[in-house]
């Protein structure tokens, strides 16, 4: 019984050293300053939203990240903070072992630039509102006319449509949004405009549109036509 009574009350005082050494360890790591901090973008995105604007909200504008020490951050309320600003799609928060106070930043994906008459602002891959950069600008679709509650949802689909496929991305340059609610579409080296019609049976009317110009572009009739009319989704109809 003593021996088991002694070999309990050894690895209690092991237990309480160790909670003793972790505690100061902790205790002495959170006094310990950062050495620096570092912005990491990811994904393909061209740089939005400066480099030094991200780091100033990471330092929570302090002068540098060495007058911050270890305890002092949240890192939960940084991330939030930097989730919240407008070019910010996810950001990633956190220390490095060698006391370095890192942000990794995906940006939002713009895929059309808006324009309704009185301002003009992207709509990302979700389909929400983004604000112009003036650090750079995308090569997106310029969409003139109205979005709103009834059309966003079919229109931001659309524009994913046109983004995620190579050659619509290419060749699409603008999309008129007349007021009945049809699409008017106009192609980069061409001068025709195509009459795509309402946002139904989209896959199918660029499925159709994709197969009529590969076979048109063999024997340069594109340049001939004043109009593509994609609206009957079983035939192209074209107009000189």
């Amino acid at each position: 019984m003593k021996i088991f009574n002694w070999t309990n009350i050894r690895l209690l005082l092991i237990f309480g050293l160790v909670l003793f050494l972790y505690s100061f360890a902790q205790h002495r790591n959170g006094n310990r300053k950062l050495k620096k901090s570092t912005v990491v973008f990811v994904g393909e995105n061209t740089l939005f939203v400066r480099p030094e604007i991200v780091n100033k909200l990471l330092i929570e504008n302090k002068k540098d990240a060495s007058s911050i020490r270890k305890d002092e951050l949240d890192l939960n309320k940084i991330e939030k903070n930097l989730d919240t600003q407008d070019m910010i799609e996810k950001s990633d928060v956190f220390v490095s072992i060698d006391g370095v106070l890192k942000a990794v930043v995906k940006q939002k994906t713009p895929i059309a630039r808006i324009y309704d008459g009185t301002r003009s602002f992207y709509i990302d891959y979700e389909g929400n509102k983004m604000p112009l950069s003036d650090n750079f600008t995308a090569h997106v679709p310029l969409v003139s006319g109205t979005i709103n509650e009834k059309n966003n949802e079919d229109l931001a689909a659309l524009f994913r449509t046109i983004y995620d496929d190579a050659f619509l991305k290419k060749n699409i340059i603008a999309i008129q949004i007349m007021p009945n609610g049809s699409l008017k579409m106009f192609n980069r080296n061409y001068d025709y405009f195509i009459d795509f019609g309402r946002t139904m049976n989209v896959d199918k009317k660029f499925r159709n549109y994709k197969a009529f110009f590969q076979k048109a572009v063999l024997d340069s009739s594109l340049y001939k036509y004043n109009k593509i009319d994609l609206r009957f989704t079983e035939q192209v109809v074209c107009t000189k």
